[in-house]
């Protein structure tokens, strides 16, 4: 085990904010639908539609609604054409921010994320100017309450399971993988019966920024709360450290 990592914060409030919002389904939705456009509708032999599934099992998105998902996505031909696309920049304070989107606007989907940088103090900057500071990891939650192994055990199966690091937090475990890993880790968990309060591909920051006067943090929080709003959004990293 290693490491006192800070992601939790951040993540698990936007995942709440989604649930609040009915959006995490729609979001969710997205991801399948381009997942099976540029790979097919078999996971087996597409894996980022297995990634996209492993996500929307551990967001508790119903079975059926995953199948009608990857159904609508390869059956209809003139269905809604998503593209990804990924915006990065500074917020106040110095920290790094990373939105990634799926939208069939790419023109408003910018406008809306320039918006809101802009509303916070922030700035767009150019593709590569903060991505090398966070590292794509696949990444397994596990909540100690629902879980009944021990931090040994899970460790183990963790390990032998292909996975790359183990940490223990107060409440939780997290479990991490090389990206292309993942499925693997996620399948052998599922087929234990172990429960994820989170499973996904996502971009871990490797060093975190603390912020202490108020005014960045307010105008931080404004940003990322603006860019939670947006129905293109998808995802947004950033290496704030909450405290």
């Amino acid at each position: 085990m290693s490491g006192h990592s800070k992601f939790a914060n951040i993540k698990h409030k936007k995942e709440k904010n989604d649930a609040a919002k009915g959006k995490i389904f729609t979001i969710l939705g997205r991801e399948i639908a381009v997942a099976v456009k540029e790979g097919g509708p078999d996971p087996t032999s597409n894996y980022k539609l297995a990634a996209v599934i492993a996500k929307a099992k551990a967001n508790n998105m119903p079975n059926d609604t995953i199948d009608r998902g990857i159904k609508k996505a390869s059956g209809e031909a003139g269905s809604v054409n998503y593209e990804h696309v990924v915006y990065e920049g500074y917020g106040p304070g110095g920290t790094a921010i990373i939105v990634e989107a799926l939208t069939d606007n790419k023109n408003r989907a910018a406008a809306n994320v320039r918006n809101a940088f802009t509303k916070g103090q922030g700035s767009i900057g150019t593709q590569g100017c903060v991505s090398y500071m966070f590292d794509t990891k696949g990444q397994i939650i596990i909540d100690k309450e629902e879980c009944d192994l021990d931090a040994d055990t899970l460790m183990e199966k963790a390990l032998d399971a292909g996975a790359e690091d183990f940490n223990e937090e107060e409440d939780s475990f997290e479990i991490l993988t090389d990206p292309a890993g993942f499925d693997e880790v996620f399948k052998a968990f599922t087929d234990e019966g172990i429960p994820m309060v989170s499973a996904e591909v996502t971009r871990l920051p490797q060093n975190y920024v603390e912020l202490t006067d108020e005014e960045a943090i307010k105008n931080l929080t404004r940003i990322l709360d603006l860019l939670d709003e947006e129905d293109d959004v998808q995802n947004v990293y950033t290496n704030w450290d909450e405290g």
